[in-house]
């Protein structure tokens, strides 16, 4: 891979628009070079059918995807710039020298001394490997109108194609490696649980048994993945009234005797998603709570046996609305049947064309990694009240799906204080 220097500054004030950071040594990261270079392949067919002379990723996704730099935002641009020849990821001076030693490819430094800096460095990044742009490809998904207009006002006489789409759809077929990663995700999620399972007591609040499950769930990541950032892995778990929504945060709540629980486990591994979530009781539950969760069980189980290959996403979901309406309960599912796992999380995204909705007519193919998670929610004062959740993740092959989640699930295993 061949990788363009910046040109030597003529003034001072070049000197400080752009630097050269390339300090210490690369690290390793979480793919080979090789698995980087197929999915820059993919990138590069997609700027040959649009007939694209580079492409400029802004999103927090797709730079990880390509790179594997996974930047913070804190009010700064972040971009990597991919060309026919090489890559280069554009990143501000308060990061300094990671980057280039988290990246894939060459990086380039903008410093904060002028504000269009960030516009400066991308028309470098073009100019210094002789690249005059016509064609640009940018992500109108998560590309800003204010900030689209600046990249278009940077490069006047270029036109700037939406790739987003196209991208996402690359993301959307998982290789063996990150199949390898996200079934460690699944295994830690599991470990996660199985800590939250034990700290759950009378009087413990909600915050204190995340902290349990957080807490484990980094400690197996650093271990299983030494070389990794450690960040962005978390948990939410709810009781009582908080398991309505299921991304309701940890409160200050106390557990109390015959209260619903949610268990939720977000392992982040080097960007990559993954999740365990389980209504539990403490104490045994009444009747019609107990027949709530029954049937949230059966809509789990028969979607975990729907999801294979030539599945419809559309389908799956209308069949499985169909054992709620036998129960005179659609009107109490809170949200889609599943969605795809990979680089995303509750920041930075998600693939929005797999997920198991009405108005996805996705086809699962080998490589796909998606969730089963129905969910129904009965509002206070109601008998039953609560949220009822299951979270199972499977991998599509050529024959089926491997469900890759272990922890159990429905009230034989997770009524639990008794």
């Amino acid at each position: 891979m061949t990788s363009a220097a910046i040109p030597m500054a003529t003034s001072i004030s070049e000197l400080e628009r752009l630097k050269i950071l390339h300090n210490g040594q690369k690290e390793k990261l979480t793919f080979t070079d090789a698995e980087f270079e197929r999915r820059l392949s993919g990138l590069r067919r997609i700027m040959a059918e649009k007939e694209l002379d580079a492409v400029v990723l802004t999103s927090y996704h797709s730079i990880k995807y390509f790179s594997d730099f996974l930047f913070t935002y804190f009010g700064r641009s972040y971009a990597m710039v991919v060309t026919s020849e090489d890559t280069v990821t554009i990143t501000a001076n308060i990061d300094a020298g990671m980057p280039w030693r988290r990246s894939y490819g060459d990086n380039v430094v903008y410093t904060d001394w002028r504000r269009d800096n960030f516009l400066f460095a991308l028309q470098e990044a073009l100019r210094s490997r002789g690249v005059n742009p016509q064609r640009i490809g940018v992500e109108d998904d998560v590309l800003a109108l204010d900030n689209r207009n600046r990249i278009q006002a940077a490069f006047e006489s270029a036109t700037l194609v939406d790739i987003g789409q196209a991208a996402m759809r690359q993301r959307m077929i998982k290789s063996a490696e990150e199949i390898a990663v996200i079934k460690h995700g699944a295994r830690i999620g599991d470990l996660g649980g199985e800590a939250i399972r034990s700290a759950i007591t009378a009087g413990i609040t909600e915050y204190e048994v995340a902290l349990v499950g957080t807490e484990a769930m980094v400690h197996e990541i650093a271990r299983t993945f030494p070389d990794s950032e450690i960040r962005d892995t978390w948990v939410w778990f709810q009781s009582g009234i908080n398991t309505d929504g299921a991304h309701n945060w940890a409160t200050t709540r106390k557990i109390r005797e015959h209260d619903i629980l949610s268990l939720n486990c977000f392992p982040m591994i080097s960007g990559y998603y993954t999740a365990l979530e389980r209504t539990l009781f403490y104490g045994e539950p009444d009747e019609r709570s107990l027949e709530l969760w029954n049937i949230n069980v059966e809509v789990h189980r028969r979607g975990i046996e729907l999801i294979k290959p030539g599945a419809v996403c559309r389908d799956i979901a209308a069949e499985l609305n169909e054992i709620y309406v036998g129960h005179g309960l659609l009107a109490n599912r809170t949200f889609g049947y599943g969605h795809s796992f990979g680089v995303l999380s509750h920041y930075y995204g998600r693939e929005a064309g797999l997920e198991l909705r009405e108005d996805i007519d996705t086809v699962l193919e080998p490589g796909m990694v998606v969730s089963m998670e129905p969910m129904i929610t009965v509002m206070d004062g109601q008998p039953g009240a609560g949220g009822y959740r299951e979270h199972d993740i499977l991998v599509v092959g050529e024959d089926g799906a491997e469900n890759i989640t272990k922890f159990p699930f429905g009230a034989e295993h997770n009524i639990v204080g008794v």
